[in-house]
């Protein structure tokens, strides 16, 4: 399991032709090269060619790897320390875009067409990711690409993608008790339904402007003062903070006359002098009292974790899945996004797992320069697996390890 981990690695580190380049250079100075030490490589392909053949495979083909993960983690008690309420996973979504352009496009690109007569092409992605309050790792689970649906006429959309992933998806993760979190886009009736009809539970962003119903029988329990309510004052180190909690249950998400309950939960955090610094509500389908209100709020909190700890780690922080790195005519965009993905899932579970590699990354200060160290070290030097670079480079951090194997 740990060679396959490695070769996603390299994946991640080397999406470009240079590899080819300098590994070929390596084979006729050395004898020898890093991409079949490494990578299992018994010849080194051109770039086009592996586009080309990679433009026909659909990102379903690989996408089992992530559950075949996820299982490893929940065996091995990995997954423990991500649980929270009612002993749930909160498994956060969230959509991204991660292509754009006016020319640049293909079969299943969507396409915005503007009043000047341009078009925009566009690839965006919900990524459902597993989060924790307070651990500052995301475990990605499988990607729904938001793409041209056959036999629709109606563009694709995050909502939809959202629910094809509930449908496809949902029977294999409630066993191990999940909790789905998003922003106000997922908090309506239709993804609602479709959660509970999967026994998931939910804790959703729930915002006044588009649940006016929910929200006028709000506004007639707080006339009666009927609306639960919780007070604490937090010292945050350089002033009080207070956090008032507000609660009500079984309230109906819409105006219709099959809409379901939820119960309704909010947080407002204000300084001393009245001044809000944070507001927000959810939706839940936990029933809400004095003793859960907080740490339901805190679990519905967690879910800008996919933002930041995920979209933003993947566009920002070495794995660059903004740029263009081969768009083809069928898949190949789609497919290197699963592939940017199952990349940061293996790191994700290397430092979880695995001794030197969780050792070498707290030493240095950043993925990217991680990345950018193992792209230096493999182009100049040549290492008989990935156990020996670490080795290599846990000498030169000056790292302790002590071997018990």
């Amino acid at each position: 399991m740990a060679q396959v981990f490695w070769v996603w690695i390299g994946f991640s580190l080397d999406k470009c032709s240079t590899i080819s380049a300098f590994q070929s250079a390596m084979q006729q100075t050395k004898g020898k090269n890093n991409a079949q030490s490494l990578f299992g490589l018994t010849q080194i392909p051109c770039t086009n060619h592996i586009k080309s053949l990679m433009d026909e495979v659909h990102p379903s083909y690989v996408t089992p790897v992530f559950k075949y993960l996820f299982d490893g983690l929940e065996k091995s008690g990995h997954l423990d320390g991500f649980r929270s309420y009612d002993n749930n996973l909160l498994v956060a979504f969230d959509g991204t875009q991660y292509f754009a352009s006016n020319t640049i496009h293909c079969d299943n690109c969507s396409r915005k067409h503007h009043k000047n007569g341009t078009v925009t092409y566009s690839h965006s992605v919900v990524t459902p990711v597993i989060v924790a309050p307070e651990n500052n790792k995301v475990i990605a689970l499988q990607p729904e690409f938001i793409t041209p649906q056959d036999g629709h006429d109606k563009q694709d959309c995050e909502n939809a993608a959202a629910k094809r992933w509930i449908d496809q998806y949902a029977a294999e993760y409630q066993p191990f008790g999940i909790t789905v979190l998003g922003d106000d886009l997922y908090c309506k009736q239709p993804i609602c339904k479709k959660l509970l009809d999967q026994e998931l539970d939910f804790i959703l962003v729930c915002k006044p402007d588009s649940h006016k119903t929910l929200y006028q029988w709000l506004d007639e329990l707080d006339a009666m003062q009927t609306i639960e309510t919780v007070v604490e004052k937090r010292w945050t180190g350089k002033t009080h903070e207070i956090d008032t909690y507000r609660f009500a249950n079984k309230l109906p998400l819409r105006d219709s006359e099959n809409a379901i309950d939820v119960n309704w939960c909010e947080l407002t955090t204000t300084l001393p002098d009245g001044k809000i610094v944070y507001k927000n509500a959810f939706a839940t389908n936990f029933e809400v009292s004095k003793s859960n209100v907080k740490q339901i709020v805190k679990d519905g909190r967690a879910r800008w974790k996919v933002e930041n700890e995920n979209n933003n780690v993947l566009k920002n922080r070495g794995y660059n899945i903004e740029h263009n790195f081969g768009h083809g005519n069928k898949h190949l965009s789609s497919l290197l996004l699963t592939f940017n993905l199952l990349a940061f899932l293996f790191h994700t579970v290397l430092e979880l797992m695995d001794e030197k590699y969780s050792l070498v990354r707290a030493e240095l200060p950043t993925r990217k320069t991680f990345f950018d160290d193992v792209r230096a070290l493999t182009r100049y030097m040549y290492f008989p697996s990935w156990e020996a670079m670490l080795t290599f480079m846990m000498r030169g951090l000056e790292i302790e390890y002590a071997d018990t194997s």
